[in-house]
């Protein structure tokens, strides 16, 4: 059963407790990830059966969550002024982000802002790519 992409937001809260708000993200053209992995770890032995090796699971990673823009540079979720993730990456905070899919279902992703790149061809929009790296376990809700 195939899903439509088309709808797909991604919010950040504002780490409120006990109930945490979130806001869209203004403007996003695309969105990947997280990448989720594991790492594998060799426990092999001398008397590993038949001389295979032998591994098991290690620390799991959920990477990185990449999107593009249409960049604002005053558009309220985009700018450093305020809440957005120009802001996020200048205070280099650990934030909860919702990667919400078009069914309603939604991942809660803690995260840091380590890139922003904005672009501006001289034949095209003024758009951005950004980077979050996942800090810590994401809920998949």
């Amino acid at each position: 059963m195939g899903i439509a992409a088309f709808g797909t937001l991604l919010q950040r809260g504002n780490g409120a407790a006990p109930t945490e708000v979130f806001t869209t993200i203004a403007e996003v053209t695309s969105i990947g990830g997280p990448s989720l992995s594991q790492e594998v770890v060799d426990v092999t032995t001398h008397s590993s059966p038949g001389a295979f090796r032998q591994k098991v699971g290690g620390l799991l990673d959920a990477g990185e969550i990449t999107l593009d823009i249409n960049f604002g540079p005053t558009e309220p979720t985009h700018k450093e002024a305020v809440g957005g993730l120009l802001k996020d990456y200048t205070d280099r905070s650990v934030n909860n982000y919702k990667l919400i899919f078009p069914d309603t279902t939604y991942w809660i992703v803690p995260c840091l802002v380590t890139n922003f790149t904005p672009d501006s061809p001289v034949e095209g929009k003024l758009g951005a790519s950004v980077t979050l790296t996942v800090s810590g376990q994401p809920t998949l809700a």
